[in-house]
């Protein structure tokens, strides 16, 4: 078996930002020379995460309303007797995960007909990485 090691780096200017990766990835993926195997995406932050989804605006929109009311900025988390501020980042990240893996086919991402892969940011304005293994053969 075969692996291939790539980092993508953000620095978004919003607190929270949903960035469409799957270019990214797939150019890892054909990099890497990996015709059968899969691909690990994976945010290496515990206020980040990654997944699969639409890229559709409304849905984004969506996802970022449902996760502000499950975990909603400026509310007194004890995590913040630390002195963050940014406990909900971290509740988010867990609701949404961190990795994602998704197979590789004939040296292709093999993704369903919308889905594509997401960076998504709950507490930005810093640099932060992804991790993107491909592995097989």
């Amino acid at each position: 078996m075969k692996s291939h090691t790539k980092y993508l780096w953000f620095n978004t200017e919003g607190r929270r930002e949903y960035v469409n990766i799957t270019a990214e990835v797939e150019k890892a993926v054909a990099e890497s020379g990996i015709r059968e195997g899969m691909v690990l995406v994976s945010a290496m932050h515990i206020t980040a995460g990654v997944y699969v989804n639409d890229d559709e605006p409304g849905f984004r929109e969506d996802l970022d309303e449902l996760l502000e009311r499950l975990a909603p900025f400026g509310r007194d988390y004890r995590h913040h007797r630390t002195g963050e501020d940014n406990g909900d980042a971290h509740l988010k990240s867990i609701l949404v995960h961190h990795q994602v893996v998704v197979p590789v086919t004939e040296g292709r991402l093999d993704l369903g007909p919308w889905q594509q892969i997401f960076y998504a940011e709950f507490d930005g304005r810093r640099r932060k990485r992804v991790i993107v293994k491909v592995m097989g053969e």
